[in-house]
């Protein structure tokens, strides 16, 4: 074998071991966008499952707003509906567009009940009422936190598929570019709901 067939072989050989060593860390990023999500599916999860109680808590005190309470439930469902297709599909920008736009109609219609809430003051006292609240908060932190893990491991992806030479083994592979979690799309959904009492 000549040098020179030798030095190709090993240029080869090099690329193959970069190529390889490119898409096993495209990968390793975009389980971890699927990870960061799993997380937020955990807290949305932890939401949905506190609405729920929320509404039974305030239907007794609230007879007369079955519309608001209807809205909550019907906006939960959609919610858990979207939670589910973005699931499945972690780095779809439509699933995800989806999920927040659900999400956001969501937290539009718990922020009218704690509204009308205001309103009753038996219901503000309620021990039960405030722990949920606490709770529901709490969990809207941690959603918070989860959302800007995601978009993190979602940035850090995308910019490694983004710049060359990696950028030949994400298109050839096709890694597509993961899209960020936007929780919020206009100044309404920007107004955090409040859920104090």
């Amino acid at each position: 074998m000549s040098m020179t067939a030798g030095m190709i072989a090993v240029g080869v050989a090099a690329a193959a071991v970069w190529a390889i060593a490119a898409y096993n860390r495209l990968v390793q990023l975009h389980n971890r966008i699927a990870n960061a999500f799993g997380q937020i599916d955990v807290q949305l999860k932890r939401r949905h499952d506190l609405v729920p109680n929320l509404v039974e808590v305030a239907r007794g005190y609230l007879q007369h707003e079955a519309a608001t309470l209807e809205a909550v439930v019907q906006a939960r469902g959609l919610a858990q509906g979207a939670a589910a297709a973005a699931r499945s599909a972690p780095t779809s920008a439509a699933r995800l567009g989806a999920l927040a736009m659900a999400e956001g109609a969501l937290g539009g219609s718990l922020g009218r009940l704690m509204a009308v809430a205001e309103s009753y003051p038996d219901l503000k006292a309620d021990a039960t009422m405030r722990s949920l609240s606490e709770e529901l908060t709490s969990t809207e932190n941690r959603l918070g936190f989860a959302r800007q893990a995601y978009n993190d491991g979602v940035l850090e992806f995308n910019n490694d598929a983004a710049q060359f030479p990696t950028l030949i083994v994400a298109r050839l592979l096709g890694f597509a570019p993961a899209p960020m979690l936007e929780a919020t799309r206009s100044e309404a959904e920007r107004a955090a709901p409040r859920v104090q009492f």
